[in-house]
């Protein structure tokens, strides 16, 4: 028994999620995501992987789904040539507050009138609602390109999510996610593939949700919406997994060690 896991792990599982946001905010154990903490970072890293794969961003429209809270990640995606950008997160967390510092910084993206600032419509749209209502409702017009970053591997309704996201995409749109696929307890990337549903739902799945999905889950429903797609491995920890393999339900298992002991990947879809 780990006990050095699962007791951080409890504690983390019982942590009211307010205590957690409170705790990200000030970089206190946990830590918020790269859209937050450093959005110029977090836009090279997309841009690094445009370069890579051929993908032209110039004047297309695109989507961040999961953005952080952190408005400075459109505004940075305008300024390097993006056309309008969509910022997503979920329901019920709390709005940024738009100021006038930010607006004096980017006067071409915010219309600021007295006592109020508001993003320019054309360009930049923040938008906190379930993207599969958005889908449903057709609130977003679909964009060029959707974008994300250590989302997905939080993501409860990962089927519905990714079919609201496809019809979201315009016709020759792209999709490109980086999925962190190892327990966000990092010091044992593979723990959490040895518990059953019941002892991870009930106990050690943190506030924040890991849906513990592996490569094939996420190929398998990729495929339902996309003609095409690509599963890259970026990072992979064999020594880790082969440690914890014997303990690793066989539904973690596909039997190939190479797929199975990745801990990063980059999905890239098209229609």
């Amino acid at each position: 028994m780990n006990l050095a896991y699962l007791i951080p792990r409890i504690i983390r599982h019982f942590m009211p999620e307010q205590l957690a946001d409170w705790m990200k905010k000030r970089h206190f154990v946990i830590k918020a995501g790269i859209e937050t903490m450093d959005p110029r970072v977090a836009v090279d890293h997309y841009l690094d992987y445009f370069a890579q794969a051929g993908i032209d961003f110039q004047k297309k429209s695109i989507m961040i789904f999961g953005y952080g809270g952190n408005v400075q990640i459109g505004c940075e995606f305008l300024r390097r040539g993006a056309g309008r950008v969509v910022l997503c997160e979920r329901q019920g967390l709390p709005y940024p507050k738009l100021t006038l510092e930010l607006a004096r910084k980017h006067p071409d993206y915010f219309v600021v009138t007295t006592g109020d600032i508001q993003p320019h419509s054309d360009r930049l749209a923040i938008v906190h609602e379930d993207i599969r209502v958005s889908a449903q409702q057709h609130t977003i017009e679909p964009v060029d390109l959707v974008l994300s970053t250590s989302v997905y591997e939080h993501l409860e309704d990962v089927e519905n999510i990714t079919r609201a996201l496809a019809a979201l995409t315009a016709k020759n749109g792209k999709q490109v996610h980086f999925i962190d696929l190892r327990d966000h307890y990092f010091q044992y990337p593979f723990e959490m593939l040895t518990y059953s549903d019941t002892i991870w739902k009930n106990l050690l799945n943190p506030t924040s949700n890991l849906n513990r999905l592996r490569i094939p889950q996420y190929e398998s429903i990729f495929h339902k919406y996309f003609s095409v797609i690509k599963i890259i491995i970026t990072e992979s920890n064999i020594n880790a997994f082969q440690k914890t393999k014997s303990r690793i339900r066989g539904e973690f298992l596909s039997g190939d060690d190479e797929i199975d002991s990745a801990t990063r990947i980059i999905i890239e879809s098209s229609l």
